[in-house]
């Protein structure tokens, strides 16, 4: 026989205990409605590109692909015996087109072979403005999608 407690009452049924997980799920399903509204807010003030408009990341970007891109393919053809050195053309060619962050990523491993403090140096400065060149693009890739998305549709 059970007795009824101060919160419950004798005649009323007792509703059944929630489980812990549906509160986690609950409160996981408002975290990502409050997620889902700021992502909402913030596509809202983005401003998509205009016709003729290139920030100055972008072009910063631009300019330091093309440099590195010239600057394998020059090494990569012009070093003799490159197999010697642990490359190939292909691979250099296929270094010159990858994206920044794989760069920043190959520098990164680069730095923990670095023989002298000059090399390190070089790594940690081409890692710094590599990262600092990735976060700049973010928003600016973020405005191109903004412009190639109507304004009704979400970038997802």
């Amino acid at each position: 026989m059970t007795f009824p407690t101060p919160e419950t009452h004798p005649d009323e049924p007792q509703a059944a205990p929630v489980p812990a997980a549906s509160a986690d799920t609950d409160t996981q399903a408002r975290k990502d409605e409050e997620r889902d509204e700021r992502e909402e807010l913030l596509r809202a003030e983005l401003e998509p590109l205009g016709e003729d408009e290139r920030p100055p990341a972008l072009r910063v970007a631009i300019a330091v692909c093309a440099l590195l891109a010239l600057a394998v393919i020059l090494g990569a053809t012009t070093i003799h015996n490159l197999n010697q050195h642990g490359g190939s053309l292909p691979g250099g060619v296929f270094l010159a087109v990858v994206l920044l962050a794989f760069q920043i990523i190959v520098t990164s491993l680069a730095l923990i072979v670095a023989s002298t403090i000059l090399a390190a140096v070089i790594c940690v400065v081409s890692i710094g403005l590599g990262g600092w060149l990735f976060w700049k693009l973010v928003r600016v890739m973020s405005r191109i999608q903004a412009g190639e998305q109507g304004p009704a549709e979400t970038l997802r």
